[in-house]
């Protein structure tokens, strides 16, 4: 044998179930981790996951949509006001050119 183990593929209803017994009950990683026979690193990634997950509804905004929201509004505000000086400006030029 070559010695490399076959890795262990867990479902997702199974990563999210073993992420909630600690989120749920409290208790350390590493004590489910023994119970549930998994790596106490890799159990730590699912409970990140999912607490990212619980604290994130779909549909809400993820950091970088966030930062990308605000620097669109920023955006937004400087072009209107780049409109409302241009319109003034077209209105200033048309009542120049009337009055010659």
């Amino acid at each position: 044998m070559s010695g490399k183990r076959k890795r262990t593929s867990y479902t997702p209803a199974f990563r999210r179930e073993a992420a909630h017994l600690v989120i749920d009950t409290g208790r350390p990683i590493a004590v489910v981790a023994r119970e549930v026979g998994v790596g106490e690193q890799l159990l730590g990634r699912w409970v990140a996951i999912e607490r990212s997950r619980v604290d994130n509804p779909p549909g809400a905004l993820d950091v970088d949509e966030r930062a990308e929201l605000e620097r669109l509004r920023v955006e937004n505000a400087e072009l209107r006001m780049d409109r409302a000086f241009l319109k003034k400006a077209a209105a200033f030029f048309v009542t120049e050119n009337q009055n010659r």
